[in-house]
């Protein structure tokens, strides 16, 4: 597989950047850490906006930056969307007039987003001989996501999109991102973010970042998964599980949703059999059994192994459980130190897990 790799080292005043990382050179990317951690800094050596110290950028094999070559191309001549906080739009511009932007913007040759596409999937129809002046935050962080892709670039890096709207704008705009970057799978993307909840619902992939180092990367999934990960992200420690709606229960309003673990019963939802669904299952909904229940409120029981235990508090423990049929796939259950003891738990035990709580990614 063809990648987006990149290792380098910079220097912000007291802050030190040593970032490293390969990913899928589509789809999307997530970059994820809390603020402060360099997530910014290393988009913007991606862009060639900033030049490190010492790395080397490249790809599907295109170098960017090599330093031991001397090697440096600048970012216009990368090919490369950046959508930021700030839009930067042309604010004396109508939308249409900031769209046709970014079509001038495309590299000769090259054929990009269509524009009937663009105005489309963004919502902007109605739009677009509307000033940018006069538009909302929502609305403008559509029209910059749209004039990046009219661009045809050959990496999409987002920086935070939507930290700087507010609740109802953020949920606008990513009603409309979640099916734009699916459309175009094969564009690879980075997307910034210190929200959890965006990068499980649009990334495959995750990069977590801390104090300016790569501290995990790989499948969203796996990545939430690991131990380290979850001390570090506390109490809301849980993992994200892609799944298919099998069938819906219309007595009880409940949906069937297969999942690489197992079967999982859920609150009714409105998609069809078959619609791929990503779900979230925090490790404080999880318990462990060492026998089926027989009478329990808990609809979700799976047949499961611990894999390993970590202790977070003289109190409380994780415990990540997975099978050999998806090896990729994990819970994790936070359950205190005396259930641990009592169930005699250590890696290898043959447990169930009961779920009490799925929610939906969206």
């Amino acid at each position: 597989m063809t990648m987006l790799e990149a290792h380098f080292r910079t220097r912000l005043g007291d802050f030190n950047l040593n970032f490293e990382m390969r990913a899928p050179s589509n789809g999307v990317t997530g970059l994820f850490g809390a603020s402060g951690s360099g997530k910014t800094t290393a988009l913007r050596c991606l862009a060639g906006l900033c030049r490190a110290e010492f790395g080397k950028v490249s790809l599907k094999g295109e170098v960017w930056q090599d330093d031991s070559a001397n090697l440096f191309v600048p970012t216009h001549q990368r090919g490369v969307g950046y959508v930021s906080q700030e839009t930067d739009l042309f604010p004396h511009l109508s939308v249409r007039e900031n769209l046709k932007y970014g079509i001038r913007r495309m590299p000769a040759g090259r054929d990009g987003v269509e524009w009937s596409a663009a105005v489309e999937w963004l919502g902007l129809d109605h739009l677009l001989e509307r000033s940018v002046s006069n538009l909302s935050g929502g609305e403008r962080q559509r029209v910059a996501i749209a004039r990046a892709l009219l661009m045809d670039p050959k990496l999409l890096l987002m920086d935070e999109p939507v930290a700087a709207l507010d609740e109802p704008a953020r949920r606008e705009v990513l009603t409309f991102l979640e099916p734009v970057l699916s459309r175009v799978s094969s564009l690879p993307v980075v997307y910034v973010s210190h929200s959890l909840t965006e990068v499980t619902r649009l990334a495959d992939h995750l990069v977590w970042i801390a104090d300016g180092n790569v501290r995990e990367a790989g499948p969203v999934s796996q990545v939430l998964g690991r131990l380290e990960f979850a001390r570090w992200w506390g109490e809301e420690a849980g993992v994200v599980l892609d799944g298919t709606v099998q069938k819906h229960d219309d007595e009880f309003k409940l949906t069937s949703v297969r999942t690489a673990l197992g079967n999982l019963t859920i609150h009714g939802r409105p998609e069809s059999p078959g619609t791929a669904i990503r779900l979230r299952i925090n490790g404080r909904d999880v318990s462990i059994g060492l026998a089926p229940q027989r009478s329990s409120s808990i609809l979700n029981e799976l047949p499961m192994s611990v894999l390993e235990i970590v202790h977070t508090s003289p109190s409380a423990c994780l415990v990540r459980l997975g099978t050999s049929e998806a090896p990729d796939q994990v819970l994790l259950a936070r359950i205190t130190k005396k259930s641990q003891t009592r169930l005699r738990l250590e890696p290898g035990r043959a447990v169930f897990a009961r779920v009490k709580s799925v929610a939906v990614v969206d």
